[in-house]
């Protein structure tokens, strides 16, 4: 998180705007509602939070083509590119994370993380 937050500081976003672009990164072009619901916020404090980042160029906001009342919105190339960096200083965290992990630690960690895997498919089942 330490990486996240400090590549966030460094490219003046916030983490909510990073989360945003993420969240739409691994979810695809989404309306507004549908982030929200995600993110556990009202729409209009996806709307805001969004309008920062379309100015930005990082997000495009269209009609929906079914209803035009609604926005279809997804990242633009830019905003891509911020994901993709954004997603290697996390990625650079864990790698020296694991690094300071002997073999022994590394499969305890492995083996729990198995286990928390299989555990959230069984709740995910109910």
């Amino acid at each position: 998180m330490h990486n996240l937050m400090r590549f966030a500081r460094k490219h003046g976003f916030s983490l909510a705007q990073l989360n945003m672009l993420i969240r739409l990164h691994y979810r695809g072009d989404c309306g507004v509602s549908d982030l929200g619901e995600e993110a556990g916020v009202t729409s209009a404090a996806v709307s805001q939070l969004l309008e920062k980042l379309v100015q930005q160029g990082l997000v495009l906001r269209t009609e929906d083509p079914q209803d035009r009342r609604h926005k279809v919105i997804m990242l633009t190339d830019a905003g891509r590119q911020v994901v993709h960096e954004a997603l290697i200083e996390r990625q650079s965290w864990l790698i020296q994370l694991a690094g300071l992990l002997t073999p022994e630690e590394q499969e305890q960690v492995d083996a729990a993380l198995q286990l928390l895997i299989d555990r959230a498919a069984l709740l995910e089942k109910s």
